[in-house]
This record gives C-alpha cells, structure tokens and sequence, in this order.
C-alpha cells in the first residue's frame, strides 16, 4: 500500500496581506479584504490546498482591543470570503506580547505546529505569505518557502531592510494574487 502524499498548506499572514494594514484593527469600521484576496483563495481552494490564516494580535496583550475583537474580524473574513466562493481552513493566532515569550508569536513556529497536527500537515515544503520578515522567518523556521508580498508592510521592509537579512525570501511578489499564482505553479 502505498503512503499518503503529505498535504502541504499555504499559511497566510492576516495583516497587510489578507486585510487592508491599520496599525491595530480596532474596530470593525476599520476592515477591508485587500483586492484580489478572495480570488487568491478561491484559487488555492480549488487546487485543494488547504489555507490557513497566522496572525500576531499583541493588541490584546496591549489592551488596544479584547480578545472579542479578533474573534469578530475573523468571523466577518470568513463570511466576505465566503461571499466571494473562498475559505480559510484555520485561523490561528497569538495574543501575546513581544515580551511574553509565548511559542506561538510569530516568527515562534507554535502556531504553525498547532495547525499542522489539528489539519495533518506537513510543515516540510508548505508556503508562508506575509508582508513581513517575521513571516519569511517563520516559514524558513518550519521547514517550508517563504513569499514576501509588496502590501501592507512589505514594500518598506523590503526596500529598507533587506540588507541586513540573512535569508531572502524565495519569492517576492506584488500581492496575494501572484503569491497564489506562484504556489500553483509550484505544486504543478
């Protein structure tokens, strides 16, 4: 009998690369999909592959939102991308601080690690996208490709900070759009 593939995923930043970046998405007021987003997933749902959401919320720990907040912005994601024909398969995140020294902070791979034995994962060869070099951290840390996107934080970080980064990216991409594309050529 032969095994099973093992089922790779695309993990996605929240912030800056599914939502429009606010600073601290305090209220609902405040929310809006990035253009393209739902396509992009709609996409990466219909090449079967499971996407799910990691996101830092140190707003909480900060007192700038409860906890409710975050709950309320993913239930509403949810029900636009579900408008829109798409879904996240899992939403993980972390309300802690850069002080509390949790595992799951990103670019701590905790969440990731959750989400690979609730979904049977494997982190090995899964996609990380974010607007962040904690993000491309993160999904070097678990073994997988990281995609840098140009929204939200992306550009500056990219423009100024890439000098003192270590490891690149492996691919930087204008938005989610071509970071979906970029996956589905891979997987191919």
């Amino acid at each position: 009998m032969l095994a099973a593939a093992p089922r790779r995923a695309v993990f996605l930043d929240r912030d800056g690369t599914i939502l429009e970046e606010v600073g601290y998405l305090n209220h609902l007021s405040r929310f809006h999909l990035l253009d393209g987003v739902a396509s992009a997933i709609r996409g990466l749902n219909l090449g079967a592959i499971p996407v799910i959401v990691i996101t830092n919320q140190s707003g909480v720990a900060r007192r700038f939102f409860p906890e409710e907040m975050v709950q309320r912005v993913h239930e509403k994601m949810a029900r636009e991308l579900a408008v829109a024909g798409a879904h996240v398969d899992g939403i993980y995140y972390c309300p802690h601080g850069a002080g509390d020294e949790c595992a799951c902070r990103k670019p701590q791979t905790g969440m990731l690690e959750r989400a690979a034995r609730e979904h049977a994962l494997e982190l090995k060869g899964s996609w990380m996208v974010g607007d962040k070099y904690e993000d491309v951290v993160l999904g070097h840390a678990a073994g997988g490709r990281s995609i840098l996107v140009m929204t939200g934080y992306g550009r500056g970080e990219y423009e100024w900070n890439r000098g003192a980064w270590p490891r690149q990216p492996d691919f930087i991409v204008e938005d989610l759009q071509q970071a979906a594309d970029v996956v589905l050529r891979e997987v191919k």
